[in-house]
C-alpha cells in the first residue's frame, strides 16, 4: 500500500511515511493509493465475527507491508477495547453510540490507534516527536489520553481559549507528563493556522521531529471506519437502504464514512449534518467552497469554517461536484433547532442526547422529509451529553449523570499555558520548551 497527496505533488509514501509527516510536502493530504473492497460475502460474515477480528481485517491491507500483521492484531485489540452500542429508537431510526471509551467521545477510535501505531513507528527513533493537535473539543482529550506516557512522543495540544466546555477543557489540560496544553487567544481556525504554518515551516522542520494527531494525519481516519461497519453488523434488517448523518465538523468522521463505503459497506447515502458553520452543505448546493470564520455555537466541536478533509472528500469523488453530491446531502442547524430536537429525543424517545447527535438527527429529519422512499436512518452519537451538561439542560431541564471518570478532572487543576494566535510565539514555544 502507497500513499499519496491530494495535491498530487509529493512522492509516493509508505504509511509509515504518511503517519509520521501527517500533510505531505505539498501541503496535501495523504491518501491511500487503493482500497481493497470486500464482497457481500465477507461483509455478511462480519456480521458474525468478533469485532477485533472485523477491525484487523479491515485495516490490514492498509498498513501492508508497514505493519506485521501479528503487531496490528495487538494495536487493533488494544486500542478498540471499549463498545460500540447501536440504540433503535425506531424501525427507521438508529443511534449509533460512539462514546464509551476513555474520553467519552469518537475521537478514542482514532486517538488510541493512532497513538500505538505512532509508538510503533518510533520506537527506533533517536529523537522525539512532537505531535501537534489543533482542537475544537473532543480531539484533544482522545489524543491527550491515547499518548499519555508514550515513550519518545510529546503532544501538544492548542484550543480556542473559552470556546470549549469546562468538562471537555479539564480533561486535557490536567495531565501534565508529556501533554502540553496550549490554550490560544482566538478560534480554532486559529488554532488549525498555527498547526498548517508549522509544518510548511522548512527551518522548524530541520530542528524539530513534527507530525499531526488532527484528523489531517490518515491514522486517525482508518480506525474510524471500523464503527461504520460495526454499525452494519448490528442494524436489524440491513437490506432496507441505509443512510448514515454524521454531525460534521472537520469532516474526518464523513471521510471515514466515505473510506468504508468503498471497501463495500452498503450505504445509500451520507448525510454531511453541520451546525450554522455550513461551508459544505453550501457547496453542495452551490458548488462554491467558501471558507469563512467559524461561529460559536452549543454544537463547539463542529465550530470550523475551513474543514481540513474537504479535499479527501473531493479526492474520493474525482473532484466533481455531481459526484460528491451522489455521495453526499447537505443540511445545517441554528441553535434553537438543536436545542429543540434535543427535547423532542427527550419527550418522544426519553433519549438524552448530546448537542452534536442531536445535529445529527435534524439533518436525517430533513433529509427523510425530502426523501420519501423507504429507507433506515443511523445518526452518529458522537460524544457523551454529560460533556454539554449544561446544553443538556437548557434543553430538557435536567443534566445527564456525571461519568465517574469525567467527575474526576473537574476537580483537577487546570495546567494550560496562555498564547497569542501569532505564529511566531508558537514558533518560539516550540523550539524553546
Amino acid at each position: 500500500m502507497r500513499y499519496g497527496s491530494t495535491s498530487r505533488k509529493a512522492p509516493l509514501t509508505s504509511l509509515r511515511g504518511a503517519v509520521l509527516r501527517g500533510l505531505a510536502p505539498d501541503g496535501g493530504l495523504y491518501m491511500p493509493m487503493e482500497i481493497a473492497r470486500h464482497s457481500p460475502a465477507e461483509l455478511e460474515e462480519f456480521r458474525r465475527l468478533p469485532f477485533t477480528e472485523v477491525c484487523f481485517r479491515v485495516v490490514k491491507p492498509f498498513a501492508t507491508p508497514d505493519v506485521p500483521g501479528e503487531v496490528m492484531w495487538q494495536i487493533v485489540s488494544e486500542a478498540i477495547n471499549f463498545p460500540v452500542k447501536l440504540v433503535s429508537l425506531s424501525p427507521g431510526l438508529h443511534i449509533l453510540e460512539l462514546f464509551h471509551g476513555p474520553t467519552l467521545a469518537f475521537k478514542d477510535f482514532g486517538a488510541r490507534f493512532m497513538a500505538r501505531l505512532m509508538g510503533y513507528f518510533v520506537r527506533s527513533e533517536t529523537r522525539p516527536l512532537t505531535v501537534l493537535v489543533a482542537t475544537s473539543g473532543d480531539t484533544g482529550s482522545a489524543v491527550a489520553h491515547g499518548f499519555l506516557g508514550v515513550p519518545g512522543i510529546r503532544v501538544v495540544i492548542l484550543y480556542p481559549s473559552k470556546r470549549i466546555s469546562e468538562a471537555q477543557e479539564k480533561q486535557f489540560t490536567t495531565l501534565g507528563e508529556n501533554i502540553t496544553a496550549l490554550e490560544v487567544a482566538g478560534s480554532f481556525d486559529d488554532c488549525q493556522r498555527l498547526v498548517k504554518q508549522a509544518f510548511s515551516d522548512a527551518e522548524l522542520n530541520k530542528r524539530t521531529f513534527l507530525t499531526s494527531a488532527n484528523s489531517i494525519n490518515v491514522a486517525r481516519l482508518l480506525p474510524q471506519m471500523f464503527y461504520h461497519v460495526a454499525a452494519y453488523r448490528q442494524l436489524p434488517v440491513a437490506s432496507v437502504p441505509l443512510i448514515v448523518s454524521v454531525p460534521s465538523g472537520n469532516f474526518g468522521n464523513l471521510t471515514a464514512g466515505i473510506f468504508a463505503k468503498r471497501i463495500g459497506l452498503p450505504v445509500t447515502k451520507f448525510i454531511a449534518s453541520t451546525n450554522v458553520n455550513d461551508v459544505v452543505p453550501r457547496y453542495l448546493r452551490t458548488g462554491e467552497f467558501h471558507p469563512r470564520t467559524a461561529t460559536a455555537t452549543y454544537s463547539n466541536a463542529m465550530d470550523v469554517g475551513n474543514p481540513n478533509n474537504f479535499p479527501r472528500l473531493l479526492d474520493l469523488c474525482r473532484g466533481r461536484l455531481e459526484y460528491v453530491q451522489k455521495e453526499i446531502w447537505g443540511h445545517s442547524a441554528s441553535d434553537d433547532e438543536t436545542i429543540a430536537a434535543m427535547k423532542t429525543l427527550h419527550d418522544r424517545y426519553g433519549y438524552v442526547a448530546d448537542p452534536h447527535t442531536a445535529v445529527g438527527l435534524l439533518g436525517w429529519e430533513a433529509y427523510k422529509l425530502e426523501h420519501p422512499d423507504p429507507a433506515q436512518g443511523l445518526v452518529l452519537a458522537t460524544a457523551h451529553p454529560a460533556k454539554f451538561a449544561d446544553v443538556v439542560m437548557k434543553a430538557i431541564g435536567s443534566a445527564p449523570p456525571l461519568p465517574d471518570r469525567l467527575a474526576a478532572y473537574l476537580k483537577r487543576e487546570k495546567l494550560s499555558l496562555p498564547i497569542s494566535s501569532a505564529y511566531d510565539d508558537f514558533k518560539e514555544f516550540l523550539l524553546v520548551h
